[in-house]
């Protein structure tokens, strides 16, 4: 008989979303279940509805976790950067090891297992807040300021936002791998390709 641990109050929370973490890389979100993650905790099956309200309540608490940490990363990017260029560049290539070190994450991070992200606000907020430090970096780079350039900060920053994220998905996808060549490839591809839309800002 598996032997039950003892969690003080709050720590089976905790245990719950490391486990899940932990499932969702090795095996995505669909093999996720709180009997699972019960069995894996040593307690009862009812005990992760004492913490989350379903797996799909669970599983949005993971995805603003990751996006918790991925404004971190970024912050901290955008800190250890002076220059625009650089920073720029360095954001984009930080973001894209984010996610291709935690694929499966990113991907629920986009929704990739919750069916109704708009009854999870929090997830909403905390991937806004991700997008900040590239469209601080771009608008100090470009120039922008005010009001008026909103609507180009915006743009512009999407346009890289949508770059950075299409190359991860291929990445994981293998699609631009189709051979197998390993991280190291996909480095150079990411550096490639994010310089050349840097370079490309200087005609805006």
């Amino acid at each position: 008989m598996q032997r039950r641990r003892n969690y003080h109050h709050g720590n089976l929370r905790d245990a719950l979303i490391t486990a899940a973490m932990q499932m969702l890389e090795k095996e995505g979100p669909e093999a996720i279940s709180f009997r699972a993650l019960a069995r894996t905790a040593g307690v009862s099956q009812t005990a992760p509805y004492n913490h989350f309200e379903s797996k799909e309540d669970l599983l949005a608490t993971v995805a603003r976790l990751g996006f918790r940490e991925l404004v971190r990363t970024q912050r901290a990017t955008a800190a250890a950067e002076n220059t625009g260029e650089k920073r720029i560049i360095a954001l984009g290539l930080d973001y894209i090891r984010f996610a291709l070190a935690q694929p499966q994450l990113y991907r629920l991070m986009f929704g990739a297992g919750v069916t109704e992200w708009q009854a999870h606000p929090e997830v909403a907020e905390a991937k806004a807040e991700s997008f900040l430090p590239v469209s601080e970096a771009l608008a100090q780079h470009l120039g922008y300021e005010g009001k008026a350039d909103q609507e180009a900060i915006e743009t512009t920053a999407i346009s890289a936002w949508a770059l950075v994220h299409g190359l991860s998905m291929l990445l994981i996808d293998r699609t631009l791998d189709p051979a197998g060549k390993g991280p190291g490839d996909a480095k150079t591809l990411a550096s490639r390709v994010v310089t050349s839309f840097v370079e490309g800002l200087k005609n805006r």
